[in-house]
């Protein structure tokens, strides 16, 4: 039965996985793509290791598979959102139908932040011009 289950949970894994792979090859720009691969792999990969610890349960290779599970998503997570922080700070735009830019006034609020911060660096906060 647990061999039934387990097989089960791979197989949905993998199908998960393949939508994900497909996702990056469909999807018009980098954020669209990025939200593929992490979301749909990562929940793919996790249905696989879950297999793969019912397949095992609790040996040698079943821990690992059930310790890598809330690696995983850490740093999928993590990357995914510095990979797309990075691509907006570079100037990768979205793709035209995209329907709201969020970040770009998250982005200008801290560059006005940012130009305050040097004037007071400057000596300006001092109250004498």
């Amino acid at each position: 039965m647990n061999e039934t289950i387990g097989l089960i949970l791979i197989s949905v894994g993998v199908l998960f996985d393949l939508f994900g792979c497909l996702g990056l090859v469909r999807f018009p720009d980098v954020y669209n793509r990025l939200q593929s691969a992490t979301k749909c792999v990562t929940l793919g990969t996790w249905c696989i290791l879950l297999g793969v610890f019912v397949c095992y349960g609790f040996t040698e290779i079943g821990v690992k598979a059930l310790i890598s599970i809330p690696l995983l998503f850490f740093a999928a997570t993590v990357a995914a959102h510095s990979l797309a922080r990075g691509a907006y700070h570079y100037g990768f735009r979205l793709w035209g139908k995209s329907a709201v830019d969020e970040y770009e006034k998250e982005v200008k609020q801290m560059e006005a932040g940012m130009d305050n911060t040097e004037g007071a660096a400057s000596g300006d906060a001092s109250g004498s011009a």
